[in-house]
């Protein structure tokens, strides 16, 4: 990516009013993406996290320390759970393909 592209990535995706972050903590949020979650998003739109941790696990994932608090606190505090449980999709098509 070009520099300056994931900022500009970034602030496109800030702007839009319903934000689904897929496999949310596969990767640790990098420092702009914390920036658009904490600033940006943050009382101002919805986002959807779909992840297969448990919130209690997020926090080492997150990098720890005073961000993954704030990214927790404001993510945690304001939420919906959906659990879908422990089905996994992948899996099942993986053993019904065998």
């Amino acid at each position: 990516m070009r520099r300056g592209g994931s900022g500009k990535f970034l602030r496109k995706y800030a702007a839009f009013r319903l934000l689904v972050v897929d496999a949310w903590l596969l990767d640790r949020p990098t420092e702009s993406m914390r920036g658009m979650l904490l600033e940006r998003r943050y009382g101002q739109t919805s986002t959807v996290f779909c992840t297969q941790y448990s919130h209690k696990d997020w926090h080492p994932r997150i990098g720890s320390g005073v961000h993954a608090d704030e990214i927790k606190d404001r993510i945690i505090h304001n939420t919906i759970w959906v659990e879908t449980g422990t089905y996994n999709m992948r899996e099942h098509t993986a053993l019904a393909n065998v």
